[in-house]
């Protein structure tokens, strides 16, 4: 089998579109070196086109983080962070889609900030299923790590014995349902 016709297999064809209330994408940092904070960005519009060459485009809404801490979702949407006001989206743009075993691999341009880097991130897709109201959709689950300082989130503080406040490593998680575009 080549393989356009195990990607093809992996991508159904057509073009799927996020469900917004069934997509999110989640983020995981080291904070004072003891602990992970973990938040939500819940405003995540994304479309996959399936076929011979399959693209993944996407885009969150900064402004819709939630950590569950009004104050630090505030200081995020600042310009010591996201600068919310100035740049309201994060965006990414596949170059490729391939299969390496049992997992799925994107590459493709994150850019936050109007700061756009590479990426890799590595996860798997459903096959289509049907719901209970007869929609036809699929699910695409993907997680990287990036460098947070790369995109020109670099506040920080010291800690009083060493170190820092927050990791420059951060997990990105992306869970999608896509629905076929018309469903």
């Amino acid at each position: 089998m080549t393989a356009i016709a195990t990607l093809e297999q992996t991508i159904p064809t057509g073009t799927w579109k996020a469900d917004p209330t069934h997509s999110q994408v989640d983020f995981a940092v080291k904070h004072l070196g003891i602990s992970t904070v973990r938040g939500t960005f819940s405003d995540v519009s994304s479309t996959l086109a399936g076929g011979e060459h399959p693209t993944l485009t996407g885009s969150i809404q900064l402004a819709s983080v939630s950590t569950k801490d009004k104050d630090r979702d505030a200081h995020l949407s600042s310009p010591d962070f996201f600068d919310t006001e100035r740049y309201p989206e994060l965006r990414f743009v596949s170059s490729s889609i391939r299969r390496d075993g049992d997992q799925l691999v994107v590459e493709g341009d994150l850019t936050v900030k109007d700061q756009t880097h590479p990426v890799e991130a590595r996860g798997t897709i459903t096959d289509p299923h049907e719901t209970l109201g007869g929609a036809i959709k699929i699910g695409l689950t993907l997680e990287t790590i990036i460098d947070r300082t790369k995109f020109g989130l670099n506040w920080n503080a010291p800690l009083p014995k060493g170190g820092f406040a927050v990791a420059d490593d951060v997990k990105l998680t992306v869970e999608l349902e896509l629905a076929q575009d018309g469903e």
